[in-house]
């Protein structure tokens, strides 16, 4: 298995995986593939985006994928913790599952995040996903105890902005 990050000969097999990833999130909701690849190459491709996608492949076939992206601490200056790797997403096709690719994925992310000098790896998970959970904890991570996760959408921000 290849682990690295996304090439122009994999974004198609990418937008399948995106396509994929909706369908986790929203099932039945359908989603227009023209409109997934025109999302990939111009926005999380695109030349102001600071997310990596990381791709896992085998054989030429995209099998999971990694969505990271880093930032500097607000409250860590000292060097070992000032940066911070954020994990947007990570993904593995259904029928690809359980055979060690999450972990391949995990183990890319946390190299490509101590060369790049971050001292931890953040990401949130639903708390229905006991598969997940069990997943990440099987890595060494910890519950954050002490944060929760809020979010606010687009009539609320009109509301919050004052339109």
């Amino acid at each position: 298995m290849e682990v690295g990050l996304l090439t122009p000969a994999q974004q198609e097999q990418m937008v399948d995986l995106l396509l994929a990833l909706h369908d986790h999130y929203h099932p039945g909701r359908v989603l227009d593939r023209v409109l997934v690849r025109n999302h990939l190459l111009d926005n999380l491709c695109g030349p102001h985006s600071q997310i990596r996608l990381v791709t896992a492949e085998l054989g030429g076939e995209l099998l999971g994928f990694a969505a990271i992206y880093l930032v500097y601490s607000l409250v860590e200056p000292e060097p070992a913790h000032q940066r911070q790797c954020v994990l947007k997403e990570l993904f593995v096709s259904p029928h690809h599952r359980s055979q060690g690719i999450g972990l391949a994925l995990m183990q890319w992310v946390a190299r490509y995040a101590l060369d790049n000098g971050c001292g931890r790896i953040d990401w949130s998970v639903k708390s229905s996903n006991a598969r997940g959970i069990a997943f990440y904890e099987s890595l060494g991570a910890r519950l954050v105890s002490d944060r929760l996760s809020y979010r606010i959408v687009r009539e609320e921000i009109g509301a919050l902005a004052g339109w």
